[in-house]
């Protein structure tokens, strides 16, 4: 019986990784990790959780079946989830009242190999993206769950969060503000702009070639440039003082973003509204349509889903992106991930980067769902 040969790659290092750390236990946030296998969370169960991993491996390889293959991935996501839950709350009963105990290499490649099994399940099933957006939601809905009954209390990266829940939702509500802020006002400068573009030819080169240069410039380096002038205008224009405009912080920031955003924008309604077909547009001008309602009833809906990739690079772009304005006092997320960085606490690292890789994914996977359904939708 041929074996599938993507389980085979992806289970074989699971299965090895039995012989690694699944956790770390420390004596402190900060002091060095003592490596703890699931045979010493486990002693009892350990020979019986090992053999069911290779019987999920196996399965997983002999599995032709989307829907059959998809639910193992999901039931090695979750159990993976439990195991670490359970397991990190075992060895916590042993440490002291300042102990922590992380998640080891072992289970963070089980829950990488889950996750390619639950992705490309969901790809061979041939599923729709709305569909998969349930799935990953509902998946964060059952997490959700568990994480009220405190299973997932004893792990480090949550302790770290009860210890700074306020602060934590300040600077989730700081990285949400920054970023969907500067999305909006990419939004009302590249459409226009792009629109301009699409019907004046000859402004098209040198402004995208300006956008192009913009993009080049290393985040950090844009940041930077960005305090300068606002640091100015707040000294010499008090309406800009009024308003908050400071050399550091939230403006240099929100300027940034917004200058990062405006290429995929820009290039993408150009893109767009370049790609309808002549013989549409004929069409149109036959049945008397203007030129500007052609424009708004025929380009821009079939543009629509152009745009909306445009607009996807760019919200998934600026939510990584804004992670860097913490070193120039914008807030965010970013806040946990540099303090985490100086005081030598990953586990603080991980409170700020963890939220931002999920928030990006839910938000790349809501776009795909507006553009799969947009490039349905009849103009």
């Amino acid at each position: 019986m041929r074996l599938d040969p993507l389980s085979l790659v992806l289970g074989l290092p699971a299965l090895a990784s039995f012989g690694f750390a699944a956790f770390g236990a420390r004596a402190s946030r900060i002091s060095a990790a003592e490596p703890r296998s699931l045979f010493d969370a486990f002693p009892t169960y350990g020979p019986a959780l090992f053999a069911g991993a290779i019987v999920l491996i196996v399965a997983m390889c002999l599995a032709r079946k989307p829907p059959l293959r998809l639910a193992l991935s999901l039931a090695a996501l979750l159990a993976t989830l439990l195991i670490a839950g359970l397991g990190t709350t075992v060895i916590a009963a042993d440490l002291g009242q300042y102990g922590r105990v992380s998640i080891g290499p072992a289970l963070w490649i089980w829950l990488g190999v889950a996750g390619l099994w639950t992705a490309d399940s969901l790809t061979r099933s041939g599923v729709s993206e709305l569909f998969s957006l349930s799935i990953g939601l509902g998946l964060i809905g059952v997490v959700a769950a568990f994480a009220t009954t405190g299973l997932f209390d004893n792990i480090s990266v949550v302790a770290e969060y009860h210890a700074r829940a306020r602060t934590f939702l300040r600077e989730v509500n700081t990285h949400l503000f920054l970023t969907f802020g500067a999305f909006a006002a990419a939004l009302l400068i590249g459409i226009p702009l792009g629109l301009f573009l699409h019907m004046r030819a000859r402004w098209r080169g040198v402004t995208l070639g300006a956008l192009t240069a913009v993009q080049t410039v290393p985040s950090i380096a844009l940041f930077g440039l960005m305090i300068l002038p606002l640091g100015w205008m707040a000294n010499n224009l008090p309406l800009a003082a009024a308003l908050g405009i400071k050399g550091i912080g939230f403006a240099p920031a929100f300027m940034a973003l917004t200058l990062y955003a405006l290429l995929p924008i820009v290039a993408n309604t150009v893109s767009g509204l370049q790609a309808v077909s002549p013989s549409v547009q004929d069409a149109a001008r036959a049945m008397g349509m203007t030129d500007r309602q052609r424009l708004w009833q025929v380009d821009v809906p079939l543009a629509l889903p152009v745009i909306l990739t445009g607009a996807r690079i760019v919200l998934v772009q600026s939510i990584g992106l804004a992670t860097v304005g913490a070193l120039i006092g914008a807030g965010g997320l970013g806040t946990f991930v540099f303090q985490g960085l100086a005081q030598g606490a990953m586990d603080l690292v991980l409170l700020g980067a963890l939220p931002t890789v999920i928030l990006a994914a839910i938000i790349a996977k809501i776009f795909d769902v507006l553009i799969v359904f947009t490039a349905k939708v009849p103009s």
